[in-house]
This record gives C-alpha cells, sequence and structure tokens, in this order.
C-alpha cells in the first residue's frame, strides 16, 4: 500500500497560500482525473479493492472532494457510500455489521462519505450512544481494519480539518443558497456549540484507531478547492504503479452514410 504519515496530525501537503483561483483548480483537477482514470483501470485490471474513508466535522467538504474523485469515473465500479441513520434492526446488530455489505469486491473503489466513525463523534458528541459503546468501538474499530487490511483491502482515512469561524460561514452560506439547503439539519445546527467536544471526541478518536496498519492522514480544508487536491494527490502518492497496457479499440468506418435516428408512430423528440 506504500508508506503512510507516520502521526496522525501530520498534513498530506504543505499550507494553503491563499485561497485557490477556480480556473487554476481546475486545471489541476484535470491533470489528477487522468491519473484517477488510470486508477480505476488498474483496479480492474488487478483485481485490487480500494476503500477511502472521509471524516471530519459538517461542511468539512466531503461531499465535494468524494464528488471530484468520481467525476470522470465508471459509476458501476467506483462508487460513494453515505448511509442514513440505523433502523431499529440495523441497530440492534454489531455495530460494524452494515458496513460490511458496502465493502469493494474485486476491481472496485468504495469511498465512504462518514462511516463506523460516526460512534466515535456525532453519536457520541450527540448522546445517541452510550460510552461503554464508544469505548467498545474504539477497541474493535483497529482489529476490525487489521481484517480488512489483512484481506487485501486498499484502505485509507482522512479527516478533513476546518476551523470554526470557516465552518460558520459555510453554515450561513447553505442557509442563504436554497441548492445546498438540503444539507442543513436540525442536528448540525445542535452541533454549532458542540465545536469543542467535537474536537475532543476527536482528539481520542485518533489517539485510539490511528495505527500502523490504518493510520489517518489529516487535509487542511479551510481552502476546499486545496484541500481537494491535496487529498487527491496523497492517495495518488500512496497507491502502487498504476499503469496498465492500454487496450486498443478497434473503430472501423460505418461504410454507409451515417442515418438519421427516426420514430414510427406519434412519438417525437421534444
Amino acid at each position: 500500500m506504500g508508506k503512510k504519515n507516520g502521526k496522525p496530525g501530520a498534513k498530506a501537503d504543505g499550507k494553503p497560500n491563499g485561497r485557490l483561483g477556480k480556473s487554476e483548480y481546475y486545471e489541476q483537477l484535470a491533470a489528477l482525473e487522468l491519473e484517477l482514470n488510470d486508477l480505476s483501470r488498474w483496479l480492474q485490471h488487478t483485481g485490487q479493492r480500494l476503500v477511502v474513508l472521509f471524516e471530519g466535522r459538517d461542511t468539512a467538504g466531503k461531499g465535494g472532494s468524494i464528488n471530484a474523485i468520481l467525476a470522470t469515473l465508471n459509476p458501476r465500479q467506483c462508487r460513494t457510500v453515505a448511509l442514513p441513520k440505523p433502523t431499529e434492526r440495523e441497530s440492534t446488530q454489531w455495530y460494524f455489521q452494515r458496513y460490511v455489505p458496502h465493502l469493494p469486491a474485486a476491481g472496485e473503489m468504495v469511498l465512504f462519505d462518514r462511516s463506523w466513525y460516526n460512534r466515535a463523534g456525532v453519536e457520541r458528541v450527540m448522546g445517541y450512544c452510550t460510552e461503554h459503546e464508544v469505548a467498545l468501538f474504539l477497541k474493535q474499530a483497529p482489529v476490525f481494519e487489521r481484517m480488512l487490511v489483512d484481506e487485501g483491502i486498499l484502505f485509507f482515512k482522512y479527516w478533513l480539518t476546518v476551523d470554526q469561524a470557516e465552518q460558520e460561514q459555510r453554515f450561513a452560506e447553505r442557509l442563504e443558497d436554497p441548492l445546498k439547503r438540503w444539507k442543513l439539519s436540525p442536528i448540525d445546527m445542535q452541533a454549532r456549540a458542540k465545536y469543542a467536544d467535537y474536537g475532543r471526541a476527536r482528539d481520542e478518536m485518533l489517539a485510539a484507531t490511528h495505527t500502523r496498519h490504518a493510520p489517518w492522514t489529516l487535509v487542511d480544508f479551510n481552502d476546499q478547492r486545496r484541500g481537494r487536491l491535496t487529498l487527491i494527490r496523497h492517495l495518488l502518492a500512496h497507491i502502487p504503479d498504476r499503469k496498465v497496457p492500454d487496450i486498443p479499440i478497434d473503430f472501423p468506418p460505418l461504410g454507409h452514410k451515417p442515418l438519421t435516428e427516426k420514430f414510427a408512430g406519434p412519438l417525437k423528440p421534444i
């Protein structure tokens, strides 16, 4: 899987020096999209499986990062998992159980928009679980992840960091934008007052689950565009050589004049 950061809290790249402009961002992203497509072809060619966890505070930029990675990839091969709150039946299962069916098969990439680490974060801070359940989770999570890595799954965990002032600004933007308002929930509003509590829960989680076989990488997301590029570069840099031979596709001429699509009956394109 390649060598990773040795400490929780190590940055995947240097600190941003000013906000990254949109044109520069898309120029850099375009080059990375080619490498991401190489990665997806390599996964398919080798049968390797890739899991990436995206964790962080509300508004950190998890969904935008996942969208940036998956935008040009085959959705049948590379997908996101963002589970809703557990059902009544799921809440009685072993905590990790409902995540297992979403793990990748050969050649697949799965990106978790929040994951089993909900237990150590939002569930703990908002009082949705007991401290005993948290302690059990922090004990079991490294064991569960050891099993994934031993199984041969390429496994990465990212925590997207954002300061409270930046978070407040993003909350306000979501409130004002009708296209983003769906991202706000009553729980988000309650969580605003618990920024410090989330920080303490995060630190305890990192200390208990940052392991040699499944380390955390922290990425500065106060500048979301720069953060996305930093995260993608880090991911690509820690995957083995991703180049596979090109498969030539025969594309001969039709041999006749292209036909116009016609419909028999009353239906016509609008």
